[in-house]
């Protein structure tokens, strides 16, 4: 039987969708959650980076969507915006601005808190919920520890000045990065789990602002999102053009412009943050950085690094406990897979849940099971890039031939997709569903299609028969020509003749 009462440890999105997910199954859920919860979109101190922009991967808004059946419609009409982003952001790449065009991909932009106001207001809407706010889980309470009858039966917490214990059925574990379980784990008998590490030293810093008011702002503003990638210059060049650089619009007219770096000082001061803005590689990031109104302080980030608990390598791994999100596997937050990983993961214990009648052995196995072959894929594509350093730290760090050859072939290997991607709607709709996990890197790898659609463009670049021109001067405003028609005809066989740098 799998019992009546479901415990899950921490309040955030990760446990949240897991909450959704055991209100269908168990009699009574209660989350455990260290901070008073806001009753509005707000900062709280156990989310210390919601003050940094977050995507929610096309894979997260469906597998929450499931969860939480009109999620979507309700972060929408909470102020998130539906945009598509080859159409509604600006890309500087290696040679200047992308050119823009519709593609398959749409995303809701929000901020990390309104996504969370919107999931608890979800979670209220489930009877079986409890959420209980100011306790601080304080360890575990096993039998048989390391055996293979162990098991964990319930929580010990504090809450205020009192002490308690909860009994479960099932334990979650959505306590994040800084997850004490392995170690409660360990106290009571359990090896401790394997664990894949790489910290590529990146640090990445924020600030918020309010937009201008709508007929104040410049008419070369046509886009909403602003992207400003590392430079591919060897040369000497400024620190800033190292950098990731975004400018997210988020619910309310605000915007989060945010840079980030690997193994670069970052600016945590107002003053140099907005000089630093200046100096970014595309001059259209500065300038509109100083037309809009700083409205927060400057926030930094270092804890960054990817970690992965492998419980799955257990021989004996601890019945009744699950994990979830960053308390088992946390990514480094430049790709953007941390939500929607946690989500995928919940998504997957829905479908054990629905399955399987018993929390036995089978059960917990074939989830541990499941949920490495979900997380590969964002491991793996987290790994193609931190792997490329040499000062990266870990146990994925690799050989140094290897790493020559990452961090030779992975810009040119991304040029050639994203230049491809504008004529060839195979390859794009391919990058995309990797992008949003919907497809790991080795299915990409190891497509023909894929690989004779870069050819295929490469050959007509040689030969000046591309169609979308590309390279725009990164030291004026992104254009704003939207050349979707021209790249449809190009699909009917009708190209059209032009040099790849022509619109400058």
């Amino acid at each position: 039987m799998r019992g009546t009462t479901a415990v899950v440890l921490g309040g955030s999105v990760a446990g949240l969708c897991a909450a959704g997910v055991l209100a269908r199954h168990f009699d009574e859920v209660i989350v455990l959650e260290r901070d008073r919860l806001p009753p509005d979109a707000e900062h709280r101190r156990g989310v210390p980076q919601s003050k940094h922009p977050h995507f929610l991967l096309n894979s997260g808004r469906r597998a929450i969507g499931e969860i939480f059946p009109g999620f979507e419609e309700a972060l929408i009409a909470a102020g998130g915006m539906l945009l598509m982003p080859s159409l509604d952001a600006a890309y500087c790449e290696n040679d200047g601005w992308a050119p823009r065009k519709s593609g398959s991909m749409t995303m809701i932009y929000s901020s990390r808190v309104l996504i969370e106001r919107v999931l608890r207001e979800k979670v209220r809407e489930l009877p079986a919920i409890e959420i209980r706010e100011g306790v601080t889980v304080t360890g575990l309470r096993t039998t048989g520890g390391g055996s293979a009858a162990g098991r964990v039966e319930g929580v010990e917490f504090r809450a205020g000045d009192v002490d308690g214990h909860l009994p479960a059925d099932l334990v979650v574990d959505a306590l994040g990065r800084g997850s004490s379980v392995a170690d409660w784990l360990g106290a009571a008998g359990w090896p401790a789990p394997p664990e894949k590490t790489l910290d590529a030293k990146v640090t990445y810093t924020s600030r918020w602002y309010d937009l201008p008011p709508a007929d104040k702002r410049p008419d070369s503003w046509w886009w909403q999102h602003l992207v400003v990638t590392p430079t591919q210059d060897t040369g000497a060049h400024p620190d800033e053009h190292d950098f990731l650089s975004n400018f997210f619009p988020i619910e309310g007219d605000r915007a989060i412009v945010c840079m980030g770096s690997w193994g670069i000082q970052m600016p945590r001061q107002a003053d140099s943050f907005e000089a630093a803005a200046d100096r970014v590689r595309a001059a259209a990031f500065g300038q509109a950085t100083r037309v809009c109104t700083p409205t927060s302080e400057v926030h930094l980030t270092r804890s960054t690094g990817n970690k992965w608990r492998r419980y799955d390598l257990l021989d004996r791994p601890p019945l009744g406990l699950v994990s979830v999100g960053d308390s088992i596997c946390a990514f480094n937050p430049f790709y953007a897979q941390g939500m929607s990983s946690a989500a995928r993961s919940a998504l997957i214990l829905a479908e054990l849940l629905q399955a399987r009648d018993a929390l036995d052995h089978a059960f917990f196995r074939e989830f541990l099971a499941r949920q490495k072959k979900s997380l590969d894929v964002p491991w793996m594509l987290a790994m193609a890039r931190d792997q490329a350093y040499d000062f990266a730290t870990g146990t994925e760090i690799i050989a140094p031939w290897r790493r020559r050859l990452a961090a030779r072939f992975s810009w040119p290997v991304f040029n050639a997709i994203t230049a491809t991607s504008r004529e060839d709607a195979y390859v794009e709709r391919t990058f995309a569903e990797v992008f949003n996990l919907d497809k790991s890197l080795r299915q990409m790898a190891t497509d023909p299609r894929f690989w004779f659609g870069i050819a295929r463009y490469k050959v007509r670049q040689r030969l000046g028969r591309t169609v979308v021109p590309g390279g725009f001067d990164d030291q004026q405003d992104p254009p704003g020509t939207d050349f979707t028609d021209v790249t449809r005809g190009a699909s009917h066989g009708q190209p059209v003749r032009s040099g790849s740098r022509a619109a400058r």
